[in-house]
C-alpha cells in the first residue's frame, strides 16, 4: 500500500484543489501529481475516483490542465493557456434533461455530463469549475505569504480572506508581527 501523502488545503473547488497538488513545505516544493498513485489520491479527495480511472492518459490530461490554469493565474489573458483550457472543455460536454419528481411534481432539472473518452473526464471537471468559479474572479486569490503558491476561493461573507489558512500561513504572519513588535519595543 502507498503511503498517503498529507498536502495542505485540501476541500477548495475542484479547479483550485488541482492548483493546490503542488505545494512548498520546509523549502521544498512538493508534486501530487508526480505518479499515478498520486493522481489516484486526488481523485479520491475531490471525490472523482468511482467515476475516473488513475491511468497515464488521465494525469498527463490533468496536467496539462493544471499548468493552463497556473498560467491563467500568472498571466491571465495567456493565448496558448486559454487554449489549453478550451481543448480540454472540448472533450465534454454537459447534457441539460428533465427528471421526475419524487413528489409528482413537474420535474426537476438535471444534467450528465459526456465524454468522448473517460480519461478527459477529471481534466474537463476542473477546467468547467475553473469557469464556474470566474463568475466572481476577485474570489480567486493566492495566499498573502509570497512564500505559499497554495490558491484558494474566498467565501468569506465579506470577500477579505488573505491566507489559505489561519492556523498555517496566518498563524505565521501573527506571530512574525508579534515579535517585530516586541523588538520595536525594545528598541525604543
Amino acid at each position: 500500500m502507498v503511503e498517503r501523502r498529507v498536502r495542505p488545503l485540501v476541500g477548495e473547488p475542484v479547479a483550485m484543489d488541482l492548483l493546490n497538488t503542488r505545494w512548498a513545505g520546509g523549502g521544498v516544493e512538493h508534486d501530487l501529481l508526480d505518479s499515478l498513485d498520486g493522481l489516484r489520491q486526488w481523485l479520491a479527495e475531490t471525490g472523482l475516483d468511482a467515476r475516473f480511472a488513475a491511468d497515464r492518459a488521465t494525469l498527463d490530461r490533468l496536467l496539462r490542465v493544471r499548468g493552463a490554469l497556473r498560467r491563467l493565474r500568472e498571466h491571465p489573458g495567456e493565448a496558448g493557456a486559454r487554449a489549453d483550457l478550451n481543448d480540454a472543455l472540448a472533450h465534454g460536454c454537459v447534457r441539460r434533461r428533465l427528471q421526475e419528481d419524487a413528489e409528482g411534481g413537474p420535474g426537476t432539472p438535471a444534467f450528465d455530463v459526456e465524454f468522448d473518452d473517460p480519461s478527459w473526464g477529471p481534466a474537463w471537471t476542473a477546467a468547467a469549475g475553473y469557469l464556474d468559479l470566474l463568475r466572481s474572479p476577485d474570489r480567486i486569490r493566492g495566499c498573502a505569504n509570497p512564500a505559499c503558491i497554495l490558491v484558494f476561493f474566498d467565501t468569506s461573507k465579506n470577500g477579505t480572506r488573505r491566507w489559505c489558512s489561519m492556523a498555517g500561513c496566518g498563524n505565521r504572519a501573527k506571530a512574525a508581527r508579534h515579535q517585530a513588535r516586541g523588538r520595536a519595543g525594545r528598541t525604543a
